[in-house]
């Protein structure tokens, strides 16, 4: 077998290959000959049927294969022996030009990976979120917890912010009905913004059973296209009026909330803690990005087409799962590749600058860093020990908390390389609060 590599550019390669005509040949007589020992025909005994029948049905395939094997054998020498990393998979094809009597040739054009020169992240500055969870916060989330707990009364007065309205009305433009404009016993919260602002406006002040009229415009951009930019005259009575009242912060609160005895002190407990650990969840999401960016900035390096391309279809395939099951139908929504090849892009990068770095730096994490962050994890069930032994049977689990360890590591290298300030934020801001 004889073998060259071209290069086509700064990851682009071209094997070529020729497999000698009398190698492939024999290799197909041994085939025949060993498929023949076993062969039934009818006609025959078994192992019977002579060669030449055997060369005349089964030849065309058997050689295929011979030469498949050839090529693919050639293939992953020369890539051995020229200590090439191949990226994606190789196009072979039959060589063009003129043609060698006594050889069958082949060109197989594949990328490798790019060498990945690690970028000085000693310069870059990376702003680390400094929150501490005091009563502030508590007081803050029992707040919005008695909120989503709120139930309401009828009022016989008029509408006021926080109420909710209970509404028929109808809208048209220029005279006529369109779609999507009318409603019967409509429920809505005022200030809540589930209507545009200038539909709860004329809302607002109405008691049960007064009606109103008013015109209104669509913003440009409204997310209903047929209406978008266009003015609209809207009749609408309203029903009933409903006062929100917020649950007393007593024992059966605290109870509903999960503390069996009502303990209001060890309520306060239990939210700070749970808001300490979403705080810390946040916040070692958001370093982790910020480190990542660090990477991605210090280190520029040549990505293999080929390994974009295979991350942007696992991302399509993880997306029409996704949305398969929320219930939507595909054929509905197409999928665009250009709408996954950013991200793609990104993923591919930070997983060759990623595994250079452990490499580098032996950053593999060790099995009592792994243990660690299981029982991490486990800890939020009611049966950790249950969980722990579960995440150790199941090879694929256990597989995402070692990448999670190892993401770690990373995180801390690269947080022990360049310069951290530690930045207060607000509460609500970082944790996306109203």
């Amino acid at each position: 077998m004889q073998t060259s590599i071209e290069s086509l550019g700064p990851l682009e390669r071209r094997l070529n290959m020729a497999v000698p005509v009398e190698e492939v040949e024999k290799q197909v007589d041994e085939r025949l000959k060993k498929l023949s020992r076993n062969l039934r025909m009818a006609g025959f005994r078994p192992g019977k049927v002579p060669l030449k029948l055997v060369a005349q049905q089964y030849g065309p395939q058997v050689r295929s294969e011979v030469i498949g094997d050839a090529v693919q054998k050639a293939f992953s020498d020369a890539v051995r022996e020229q200590k090439l990393k191949v990226a994606g998979y190789p196009r072979i094809e039959p060589k063009s030009g003129e043609a060698d009597p006594e050889s069958i040739e082949f060109s197989a054009t594949f990328e490798i990976y790019p060498e990945v020169l690690l970028g000085d992240v000693s310069s870059r500055t990376i702003e680390r979120v400094a929150l501490t969870v005091g009563d502030a916060e508590v007081d803050k989330t029992l707040q919005m917890l008695r909120k989503q707990r709120q139930h309401f009364h009828s009022v016989e007065r008029p509408a006021a912010t926080g109420d909710r309205v209970t509404a028929d009305f109808v809208g048209k433009i220029d005279g006529v009905e369109f779609t999507g404009g009318k409603a019967s016993d409509f429920a809505f919260v005022l200030g809540e913004k589930q209507m545009l602002p200038e539909f709860e406006a004329n809302a607002l002040g109405l008691a049960a059973g007064a009606s109103k009229t008013f015109e209104l415009t669509f913003p440009a951009d409204y997310h209903g296209k047929d209406v978008a930019g266009k003015s609209a005259s809207f009749e609408l009575t309203v029903k009933l009026v409903e006062e929100a009242h917020l649950p007393e912060v007593d024992a059966e609160f605290a109870r509903s909330l999960g503390v069996a005895d009502g303990d209001l002190v060890k309520m306060r407990s239990e939210i700070k803690a749970n808001i300490e650990r979403e705080v810390k969840a946040r916040a070692q999401a958001d370093i982790k990005n910020k480190a990542m960016q660090v990477l991605l900035d210090a280190t520029k390096i040549e990505l293999p087409r080929a390994l974009i391309e295979m991350e942007t279809q696992r991302l399509m395939q993880a997306a029409r799962a996704d949305l398969e099951a929320r219930g939507m139908k595909m054929e509905q929504m197409p999928i665009n590749p250009e709408m996954f090849e950013q991200q793609a892009r990104r993923r591919v990068s930070l997983g060759l600058i990623i595994a250079e770095l452990v490499r580098a730096h032996g950053l593999e994490p060790k099995p009592e860093q792994v243990r660690a962050l299981v029982q991490e994890q486990a800890d939020t069930y009611e049966q950790p020990d249950e969980v722990v032994k579960w995440t150790y049977s199941q090879p694929q689990r256990l597989s995402e908390m070692e990448n999670l360890a190892l993401e770690d590591n990373v995180v801390a290298w690269v947080l022990g390389q360049a310069k951290v300030e530690d930045k207060a934020v607000d509460f609500n801001e970082f944790m996306g609060k109203a």
